[in-house]
């Protein structure tokens, strides 16, 4: 047999067997155990701390806010979908509350994108006061109606 080919065959088997014993290290001992998933993350995902409280633990002390997201046309929506996680804050009110601070939080949903239905709420966040947050103009829990400190209500149409 040629050299060349002898050379060939032994790299072939050495890139093989770099390979199977990168894998052996790389590899999770329980990847495979439910299909192309590694077990062990159930497990790592259930000992995460609790960071969500809920919506029904936000209306325990948050009432009125919650009967008027309950009303609006956000009221599919989690209060911890716009907040964030509230667990500590429910664990202890001293606790600050998460509260959205800039207009992100609107626009994760609200930001002009073509494949979203033509019918749902949209801007251009560039053209839409750029300088100003969202809840200047709009009441976030029923954004349908102004807010009563709203000073200028003569906001620029959403796309639609």
């Amino acid at each position: 047999m040629p050299p060349q080919i002898t050379r060939l065959v032994y790299l072939t088997l050495a890139i093989v067997a770099v390979y199977f014993l990168a894998r052996g290290f790389l590899v999770p001992a329980s990847f495979g155990q439910y299909g192309w998933y590694r077990g062990n993350a159930l497990k790592e995902i259930a000992a995460l701390p609790i960071r969500y409280a809920g919506r029904a633990a936000c209306a325990e002390c948050h009432e009125e806010a919650a009967e008027r997201l309950a009303k609006g046309s956000h009221q599919g929506l989690s209060c911890e979908a716009c907040h964030g996680p509230g667990a500590a804050h429910a664990e202890d009110p001293a606790e600050a509350a998460p509260k959205p601070e800039n207009s992100r939080f609107c626009l994760r949903c609200h930001e002009f994108n073509l494949s979203r239905p033509a019918k749902f709420p949209q801007v251009e966040a560039d053209d839409h006061f750029p300088d100003q947050k969202c809840a200047e103009c709009h009441a976030p829990h029923s954004p349908m109606q102004a807010p009563e400190d709203a000073s200028k209500r003569n906001a620029k149409p959403v796309k639609k």
